[in-house]
């Protein structure tokens, strides 16, 4: 591969605030984004702190006014993406067809040119969508709802799977869904806005492997440049998890924490006392482009992306979905390989950090592995106990930070409250100055999916 890919532009949204500016800001004073729910009332949950993207409002300020009543279709992991990536597009002074807005003129590159890959989640259903359909398959409690029903106190009315079903002697309830379900829901949407709004009509993917889905993403995406199919790529990821039914699944699947009133009493990643993790909401989209192009008109890079590598892990699935990291091992290697750099090459490494104590023992097994004796002096750091797990947005997020350490020449503060193991330069410290050459983005995922990017410094 021969040609040469930078990031020239990022954008994001989180719970410290709207754009890369507002993060990083967020990131070098050590300031914690999470506090109580206020999406939805989490009385009922034992986890009920989260990182909530409060100066948010959606994506309608993001698109021309000609693309605004598409907004009223779009869910909130849609609108951050859409912003994110016009805020990416701001940041690296590119002109699409979406930033000239209704008046026309001419986008930096052809829409042929420019790909699109970002990760997403399984979207959960809003409850206002999903409940208006429900009620109207509810029964009286005297009606049998299956082949099996003998509960003696059901109170008046209980929903029934034949009364939202549309088989044959079906009530046919989840007709009554709103008629635009799908194009809400479905997580190529995302990408599908990006597309539609600034006309990129160069190779497009959606990725939905958990934590791991903006990393592969960007990996696909440097792989798309590099061979030629595109010269800029939008990449990276979205996903906001603060949703009544999204956060039951974390809980129930072991991921978050009992909290009580301060979250930074309950994040403490690497620390096998930790009582979990805490969800976020968050995306981060970069613009990727071939750095002759990029220099042609002039563009100031954030970093290069020197290297990719993806690998596949064994998962347990217990209550925690723990996965192995002999995945993770092989991903970073092959990363590393790719850029043409060793284990004494890497200055910082930005990893997952969940505070899941079995996820977090194989991410430091993986990482011990690979760097041995010298991961004692690699500054490591987690965004989870500033923007809690973001899901399909943490990698995006992850690389930005990335790029803006390289950039800055500076590490962002470090939070936790626990004790990590001796050898995890993971505890508590302010941000500092340094000189990286390297750094390392690395996570694993649920689902088993692990993926690595070593971004340079661009010189």
């Amino acid at each position: 591969m021969d040609r040469s890919v930078i990031i020239t532009g990022v954008g994001t949204v989180c719970g410290l605030g709207v754009g890369a500016e507002a993060l990083w800001e967020g990131l070098v004073s050590g300031r914690s984004a999470l506090r109580p729910i206020t999406r939805f009332d989490p009385s009922g949950f034992r986890s009920r702190l989260a990182s909530e993207a409060v100066d948010f409002s959606g994506a309608r300020e993001y698109v021309p006014k000609s693309y605004r009543k598409a907004t009223k279709v779009m869910v909130r992991d849609t609108d951050m993406a859409v912003a994110a990536a016009r805020l990416a597009l701001d940041d690296a002074r590119m002109a699409t067809r979406g930033t000239n807005g209704d008046e026309g003129g001419s986008p930096t590159y052809p829409g042929a040119r420019f790909g699109c890959q970002i990760g997403a989640g399984l979207i959960a259903a809003e409850m206002d969508d999903l409940t208006a359909a429900l009620v109207t398959a509810m029964v009286p409690a005297s009606v049998p709802v299956g082949p099996v029903d003998t509960a003696p106190e059901r109170g008046a009315a209980v929903f029934s799977l034949r009364a939202w079903g549309t088989a044959e002697g079906g009530g046919g309830g989840m007709n009554n869904l709103p008629p635009l379900w799908l194009l809400k829901y479905l997580p190529n949407m995302l990408a599908c806005h990006v597309t539609i709004v600034h006309g990129a009509e160069g190779p497009s993917n959606t990725v939905t492997a958990m934590q791991a889905s903006g990393l592969l993403c960007l990996g696909e995406s440097m792989r798309v440049i590099g061979r030629g199919d595109a010269d800029a790529c939008f990449s990276g990821g979205a996903e906001s998890p603060i949703n009544l039914l999204r956060h039951l699944r974390m809980e129930l699947a072991g991921r978050l924490a009992p909290t009580g009133a301060s979250a930074l009493d309950v994040l403490r990643p690497y620390d096998a006392s930790s009582a979990g993790g805490l969800a976020g909401e968050g995306g981060g989209i970069l613009i990727l482009e071939e750095a002759a192009a990029a220099e042609r008109r002039g563009a100031t890079p954030y970093a290069r992306v020197a290297g990719f590598g993806s690998g596949q892990s064994t998962v347990a699935t217990g209550s925690d979905f723990v996965w192995s990291g002999e995945g993770l091992r092989y991903a970073i290697e092959s990363a590393m390989e790719d850029a043409g750099i060793g284990p004494g090459d890497v200055d910082a490494i930005i990893p997952q950090g969940s505070g899941v104590p079995a996820v977090d023992l194989e991410e430091a097994g993986a990482l011990r592995a690979v760097f041995g004796l010298r991961l004692g002096s690699i500054p490591l750091v987690p965004l989870v106990p500033f923007i809690g797990d973001c899901l399909a947005g943490a990698g995006g997020l992850a690389a930005v930070v990335g790029a803006m350490c390289l950039r800055q020449q500076r590490l962002p503060a470090r939070l936790h409250a626990g004790e990590p193991p001796a050898d995890l330069l993971a505890g508590p410290a302010p941000s500092a100055p340094a000189t990286l050459r390297n750094v390392l983005v690395c996570t694993g995922a649920v689902g088993g999916q692990n993926a690595a990017l070593v971004l340079a410094r661009a010189s």
